[in-house]
C-alpha cells in the first residue's frame, strides 16, 4: 500500500511541476529518458548490423523494465530512436507500454554518432516535456555523461537499461541531473 500511494504521490507531484511549466515565461525543463535497445541477435556474415532484430529474451526484459517505468509513471511526449532494428523495436515497445506514439527516427542515435549531436537534437525539441532516446552502445552511456556535464563519466548501460536525466536549462553545455537508473536486474 506504501509504494502504491508513493507512485501516486509522485504522479500527483509531476503533473503540478507540468503545469507549472506550461505558464507563459516559465523556462520549461525536460524529463529525459535514455534506454539502450533490449538484447539482439548476434551478427551474422554479411547481414548489416543495422539489421540485427531484438531476441525473445531482450524483448521479455525490455518489456519488464518499461512496465515498472510506467507503473513509475514515465510518460514521454517524443519518442527519438536509431532507425537500426533492434532500436526501432524497443522504441515501439516504449511507446505501446508507456503510452507515446510519438515516434521519430534519427541518424543522430546510430550508433557512431556524438553526444554533443544528441544534445543539439534535444534542445530542437526543448518545448517536449518528457523525451526518450533509443539506441546504442558506446553513445547513449557517453550521452549519459555529457547530459549531466561530465563527458568522461564512465556509465555501464546495460541492454533494455533506462536512465532518467532532468535538464532546466538548453543554453550552452548540459547540466542534468541523474534521478535513477533502471536495469532489468532490478526489475
Amino acid at each position: 500500500m506504501l509504494a502504491r500511494r508513493s507512485v501516486e504521490q509522485n504522479r500527483k507531484g509531476r503533473a503540478a511541476v507540468r503545469q507549472t511549466r506550461q505558464k507563459p515565461g516559465y523556462d520549461q525543463g525536460m524529463e529525459i529518458y535514455v534506454l539502450r535497445h533490449g538484447i539482439a541477435e548476434e551478427g551474422k556474415a554479411g547481414a548489416p548490423d543495422a539489421d540485427r532484430a531484438l531476441t525473445d529474451t531482450g524483448r521479455e526484459k525490455l518489456r519488464a523494465v518499461l512496465e515498472q517505468a510506467h507503473v513509475a509513471g514515465v510518460k514521454p511526449s517524443l519518442i527519438l530512436t536509431s532507425p537500426y532494428r533492434r532500436a526501432h523495436q524497443t522504441a515501439h515497445m516504449a511507446g505501446q507500454v508507456l503510452g507515446c506514439h510519438k515516434i521519430v527516427e534519427t541518424e543522430i542515435l546510430v550508433p557512431g554518432s556524438a553526444p554533443k549531436a544528441v544534445w543539439e537534437a534535444i534542445c530542437a525539441r526543448r518545448r517536449e516535456p518528457a523525451l526518450l532516446l533509443a539506441g546504442h552502445e558506446p553513445l547513449l552511456s557517453m550521452t549519459v555523461g555529457y547530459l549531466l556535464g561530465a563527458p568522461s563519466l564512465q556509465v555501464d548501460l546495460k541492454k533494455a537499461a533506462l536512465v532518467r536525466i532532468d535538464q532546466e536549462t538548453f543554453s550552452g553545455a548540459p547540466h542534468g541531473v541523474l534521478k535513477w537508473m533502471l536495469t532489468p536486474r532490478l526489475v
